[in-house]
């Protein structure tokens, strides 16, 4: 009979509902079972694409005799760590502080109140390697519980004051004096928050200290495991923009095209895979996250458009084909994974031999594509089989053959089993593949690609955005089916998701978009604040107790996406530039002092920080397009805008005779006419325009690093 898990709306827990585990999910139910029957809490966390999470759940949790001991010693909670990632780190964190180190399956056993007093990671069900048996930690944590009780609590408690006194070096390398922690937030000043100055500073010495970490042979930065440093990536290529620094360009393109060639990237399908097992990006951990791939898609766009490169041309639009044909949902969302695994084989569905590329190939394509893709009868992943990889490109002449190869190896394999899906919609990453789909669309004039983002965020304005009694706009973090989970929005959903509406309203002229995410960011302002300028990682009105007894500071750090804070502060940054908002401008730069400050030190940390200074420090530029909405001139004039590499550029576009009727419409299109009757272009810093251009080249050039826009 299934258990709990069969109601819930996350695919991963869902996978667990006919475990014999008595499962519950993360709630005051498990609590008050745990303190009925005066036992610990067991909270199992993981993610529906995990390998591992799969292998210990066939190892154990499907076992009867492991589940026998666990139903009878604990209360068992399964949490989906993607839906929710408040729990996940701040659990997260306590492992680390308990062990060194930390990873998923995360295994963490906690008081009835749901204090942490032992975490760790995968188990085994015999020991090995000196790791103790799954079962082995059940009877000794269990023992502890009956007969060292006062002794389990004191360590949860030191655990707890520990964690509570972490947190991020004060903001001092690159703020300026700042008004009192109890004014609110200091935003009511038009004095700057940074100075700009030292801000350059900082993102001069980050490129110093990220050059002594950059792998010149094989692209990337330190050794295996190697994960795509996708923010990093982006701020990398918006420096260059804005200074010319090729040293920051060499790191930037050596990265980006060791990954497009590596097998990390689906050679025949698009997309990435979550991250490379070697130095050298070729054997990858072979599930496929919508977070990466939407970052990715941005990041070679962006160096499509700075550099004109083919291959990243070509990645941008394998990428974004394999986001519209392997994770859209029926609503018009993206899912969020596919697994690694298929049938519980790790990459079987990827995987090539010389014999298999046979039957799908004539023989002399067969031998061409082996050598081409780097298929080897030795192989270059287990039990004789390869992943491709495409190190050097077909030769002139062959590129149609090329696609022909490619074309017939997906539908080979689309007849193969596939892995499973995650087909839950999570509003973080949903907004980052948006803002990738619309920007990526609009410049390569791929109207199917800004078609999906806007059905795209429909769900998440008409699914996952809700209004409360406060009148604000709320968000809720995942839905699956049309139907929305229980875990309330984080900042980063709050972030992204009011950067797409933005981007969205920018590239499509709908200013509804544009007052969507304006009515996010008003939450994040009213109800993510922190005593020290910063911002909370949850509501303070929705933030789960156990969450706030483990956090300490907030977190100021980019993950394998931009963090909440940094993103946030992009997106403030980019409503102020919308709107001439003083007040946005220096939230803004009060959230991003902290993650600076520790730029020079860490910069692979703090990448996506660095990128919105980036954009703080060319202005950002502002583009207003005036024309008729089915006028060819102003989409002429929008494409150019968002060709430019300007970092964080802010595009708004409207119709001067509608203007006027527009409640809606951004400040930065009042009282800009056209010009002799025809589409123009504003290009501005700071609402101090340069002459209005009605073309396209011109307005390229004013958007430039030596263009003529105000400085």
């Amino acid at each position: 009979m299934p258990n709990r898990l069969a109601r819930s709306t996350s695919p991963y827990l869902r996978q667990h509902a006919e475990n014999p585990v008595d499962w519950f999910e993360w709630g005051e139910e498990a609590f008050a079972e745990a303190r009925r029957r005066d036992v610990p809490l067991l909270v199992s966390v993981g993610y529906a694409a995990c390998h591992w999470c799969h292998v210990m759940a066939h190892e154990s949790f499907e076992d009867p005799a492991t589940a026998a001991l666990m139903n009878s010693r604990f209360v068992n909670v399964k949490v989906d760590r993607e839906e929710r990632p408040d729990l996940d780190a701040a659990y997260m964190a306590a492992t680390q502080a308990m062990t060194g180190q930390g990873g998923w399956p995360m295994t963490v056993f906690a008081t009835p109140e749901g204090d942490p007093f032992f975490c760790g990671t995968y188990y085994p069900p015999v020991p090995v390697g000196g790791s103790p048996a799954f079962g082995q930690v059940l009877e000794a944590l269990s023992r502890a519980w009956r007969e060292r009780r006062d002794e389990v609590r004191g360590g949860a408690a030191e655990l707890l004051a520990a964690l509570g006194g972490t947190g991020t070096p004060p903001a001092d390398a690159t703020a300026a004096d700042t008004p009192p922690a109890d004014s609110p937030a200091g935003t009511g000043s038009d004095t700057p928050a940074l100075d700009l100055d030292a801000v350059r500073q900082v993102s001069a010495l980050a490129v110093d200290a990220l050059a002594s970490t950059y792998d010149a042979e094989h692209g990337g930065f330190g050794g295996a495991p190697k994960f795509p440093p996708s923010t990093t990536l982006e701020w990398l290529l918006r420096r260059h923009a804005r200074t010319g620094d090729e040293r920051a360009l060499a790191m930037a393109t050596g990265t980006l095209e060791a990954m497009a060639r590596g097998g990390m990237a689906d050679q025949v399908g698009g997309g990435f895979a979550r991250y490379a097992v070697d130095a050298t990006w070729t054997v990858p951990h072979f599930e496929k996250m919508l977070e990466d791939n939407a970052l990715l898609l941005r990041v070679y766009a962006r160096w499509w458009r700075q550099t004109g490169s083919p291959l990243a041309l070509r990645v941008v639009e394998g990428t974004a084909g394999f986001l519209l044909r392997d994770l859209r949902t029926p609503e018009g969302a993206f899912a969020s994974s596919s697994d690694a695994d298929t049938d519980g084989v790790e990459g079987a569905t990827y995987v090539w031999t010389p014999g298999t590329l046979a039957d799908a190939l004539d023989p002399q394509d067969a031998a061409w594509a082996a050598e081409l893709l780097g298929v080897t009868t030795a192989g270059t992943f287990e039990a004789g089989t390869s992943v491709l990889q495409l190190r050097a490109d077909p030769a002139p002449g062959e590129e149609r053959r090329f696609e022909r190869v490619r074309r017939a190896l997906l539908a080979a394999r689309s007849r193969r089993p596939q892995p499973g899906r995650d087909d839950k919609v999570v509003a973080a990453w949903n907004g980052l593949a948006i803002t990738a789909l619309a920007e990526a669309g609009t410049v390569l004039d791929r109207r199917d690609w800004v078609a999906a983002a806007v059905d795209a965020a429909r769900v998440l304005a008409e699914v996952h955005t809700l209004h409360g009694g406060d009148g604000l706009a709320r968000l809720v973090r995942t839905s699956r089916d049309g139907a929305v989970g229980t875990a309330p929005g984080v900042l980063a959903d709050y972030a992204d998701v009011a950067e797409a509406f933005g981007v969205l309203g920018g590239v499509t002229g709908d200013h509804a978009w544009t007052a969507r995410g304006s009515a996010l960011l008003d939450t994040v302002l009213a109800r993510f604040r922190a005593p020290d300028h910063a911002l909370r990682d949850t509501a303070d009105d929705q933030t789960d107790p156990v969450v706030a007894r483990l956090s300490g500071r907030p977190d100021v750090a980019d993950g394998p996406s931009a963090g909440g804070q940094s993103a946030a502060a992009a997106a403030l940054l980019a409503r102020a530039a919308l709107t001439g908002s003083a007040t946005d401008r220096r939230a803004a730069e009060l959230v991003l002092a902290a993650p600076l400050s520790i730029a020079h030190r860490h910069p692979r940390a703090v990448g996506w920080a660095l990128a919105a200074a980036e954009a703080l420090l060319d202005g950002p530029r502002e583009v207003a397009v005036l024309g008729r909405a089915d006028d060819p001139a102003r989409a002429a004039l929008v494409r150019a805008a968002v060709h430019s590499p300007a970092p964080g550029l802010v595009l708004a576009q409207g119709d001067p005779a509608e203007l006027a009727d527009d409640p809606l419409a951004p400040g930065l299109l009042r009282d800009r006419p056209l010009v002799g009757g025809r589409a123009a272009a504003y290009a501005c810093r700071g609402f101090v325009c340069a002459l209005p251009t009605t073309d396209p080249a011109v307005l390229t050039g004013l958007l430039g690093p030596d263009g003529t826009a105000p400085a």
